[in-house]
């Protein structure tokens, strides 16, 4: 079954979940924050975006700017993102949606229909 990382205070996620629901995919829901997806979760995900790690990082949140990421990113190894990443779903772009390889970060539901209708 396919797994959806959210944040219950996320309008963009609540929209997800909403589309989802309304193409009638069955999705286990996970609490992003308190359940960041998993190492090897990410490191699939990096291989489905082509290795372009600022694709799976939440960049407008709080924990981003603190952590100076802007500047750190371009030079992380995959390695290091997924280790940031598994330690605080903060730092993931939500909602985050895995399906075996698919691997769908943010939501668009023009970019969602394209990939899972």
């Amino acid at each position: 079954m396919p797994i959806i990382y959210i944040y219950k205070g996320c309008d963009t996620c609540r929209k997800a979940l909403k589309w989802l629901a309304e193409q009638g995919i069955a999705v286990e829901q996970r609490p992003i924050r308190e359940t960041p997806p998993t190492p090897a979760e990410l490191t699939t995900a990096i291989a489905a975006v082509g290795g372009d790690l600022r694709r799976l990082f939440n960049t407008s949140g709080g924990d981003y700017r603190e952590m100076g990421l802007k500047d750190r990113l371009p030079a992380m190894t995959p390695a290091e993102a997924v280790e940031l990443l598994s330690k605080n779903g903060n730092l993931v772009k939500r909602p985050f949606y895995i399906d075996g390889e698919r691997v769908l970060t943010g939501f668009q539901a023009a970019d969602w229909n394209s990939k899972l209708c």
